[in-house]
């Protein structure tokens, strides 16, 4: 599975079976929900100097006196590891300092004392420092866009409530409350986020309504924004109320659930 870390600063690839998960805002934490075999972490940081990712692994080489240069396919790295004890059982957290150009990457392994740390460097050999320039790539949905869909269905689901006095659950005749949020002339034309809201929320129905409709992540440039993917098809729902709206055209979500049931009832 392929991850692309938010503004696009490094990509790497992790096992099918792992997943991302919250963490803290400056690391990524990654792990097998179903089968525990370690926690892996990675953080990134830029600087100006076109040498800051060779400054940091020398820096760490020269300060810690536990670390040692190895070499993780094309990575040079600065690796260490620390023994810990935590509710009565004994964990290992691995450590390597790397980096690229301007970029420094930080990664570590937790687990069981003992055990392997060949899958984080199986990890590490897949990193790839980005320049900005790739070709618009699609990934499994990041944490940060699941917080974005999930922001929007709760805002659907309240305003929904609160105007309609109706239940919002992601069903397809939820569309028509939808739609009377649309029309019914509270939500004003610049207001961007409340539309987004809408398509976001419209995408959660598609979801629930149509077999194999999955949310992925599409970078494409600067641009990071939730779609759902159906085999070779990507429906952007946020942009296409967002667009209409700004264009001052009609948006009828009936139609719209209609049309794209049709193409994924094509592509099947």
């Amino acid at each position: 599975m392929k991850y692309i870390s938010p503004g696009g600063w490094f990509s790497l690839e992790y096992p099918a079976t792992w997943s991302e998960f919250e963490d803290t805002e400056e690391s990524f934490l990654f792990y097998n929900p179903n089968k525990w075999s370690g926690n892996f972490r990675i953080s990134a940081y830029k600087d100006t100097a076109k040498d800051y990712g060779r400054q940091c692994i020398n820096y760490e080489l020269k300060h810690n006196p536990t670390s040692t240069s190895v070499k993780i396919g094309e990575w040079e790295c600065a690796y260490s590891a620390e023994t810990f004890q935590e509710e009565g059982a004994w964990y290992t957290t691995h450590f390597w300092i790397t980096g690229k150009n301007d970029t420094c990457l930080e990664c570590s392994f937790t687990v069981a004392k003992g055990e392997e740390r060949t899958p984080a460097e199986d990890i590490i050999r897949t990193l790839q420092v980005r320049t900005g320039k790739e070709s618009q790539e699609i990934i499994p949905i990041r944490v940060l866009e699941i917080g974005e869909v999930n922001a929007a269905f709760e805002w659907a689901s309240t305003t929904v409530k609160k105007t309609l006095t109706k239940d919002f659950t992601s069903q397809e005749a939820d569309i028509e409350k939808l739609q009377k949020l649309m029309d019914g002339g509270k939500i004003q034309a610049n207001q961007r986020t409340a539309w987004e809201s809408i398509g976001l929320a419209f995408g959660t129905i598609l979801e629930n309504e149509m077999d194999g409709m999955t949310w992925v992540t599409v970078i494409d440039g600067k641009k990071e924004y939730p779609a759902l993917q159906f085999s070779s098809l990507l429906f952007d729902p946020a942009s296409m109320v967002w667009n209409k709206i700004k264009n001052k055209q009609a948006c009828d979500l009936k139609a719209e659930f209609a049309r794209i049931k049709s193409e994924v009832e094509e592509a099947m």
